[in-house]
């Protein structure tokens, strides 16, 4: 709707550079899902003059066309399903599309930094997991592989901590072989 261009307008002119920035993003995304030929996309000028705040507006606009609201705002997710408006949480369908890895299971990564405790390695899956290596701290900059040891789920994401394979060799772990995405073998 014309009225989230305005806001996405107001925000890309802000004086602060980091809503500057989300502003620009998603005046940006705008424009490539209108450049696309998949699904066609509109912009409608239907406002609610009586209604002040952009999210309302756009759940009455939703309710009204009988339409489905895409988000990634938890919150705006919530005050949807009160208002009886169908929405899809983009970050939870993200999440449950995401590969499951399990204990055992072993995989190539490229450790990027320090971990908090001495000598953990620091990793990122394709997806943005955090990876946690134990004893990977020397590793830095170099791919390696690891075994799964155990999987934290927390409000923030998920957290997979892990090994050094021939660490899991030594304490005799049975091990799975698994390839992470864009690893060489």
């Amino acid at each position: 709707p014309h009225f989230v261009l305005t806001e996405l307008q107001q925000i890309a002119d802000s004086s602060s550079s980091t809503k500057r920035t989300r502003g620009r993003r998603g005046l940006d995304i705008v424009n490539r899902l209108q450049n696309q030929e998949i699904v066609p996309v509109e912009i409608v000028d239907t406002d609610f003059p009586d209604i002040l705040e952009v999210d309302s507006k756009l759940l009455q606009l939703a309710k009204v066309m009988k339409g489905l609201v895409i988000t990634n705002d938890y919150n705006l997710k919530k005050v949807a399903k009160i208002k009886d408006v169908e929405v899809l949480n983009i970050n939870e369908i993200a999440t449950a599309l995401k590969p499951i890895l399990l204990p055992g299971e072993s995989l190539r990564i490229n450790i990027l930094k320090e971990g908090e405790n001495p000598n953990q390695g620091i990793a990122y899956l394709e997806d943005g997991t955090m990876v946690v290596v134990e004893k990977g701290k020397k590793y830095i900059g170099r791919e390696i592989e690891i075994i799964v040891t155990s999987v934290l789920q927390t409000t923030t994401g998920k957290m997979i901590f892990t090994e050094l394979k021939q660490e899991a060799n030594k304490n005799k772990i049975k091990v799975k072989r698994v390839r992470a995405k864009g690893q060489s073998k």
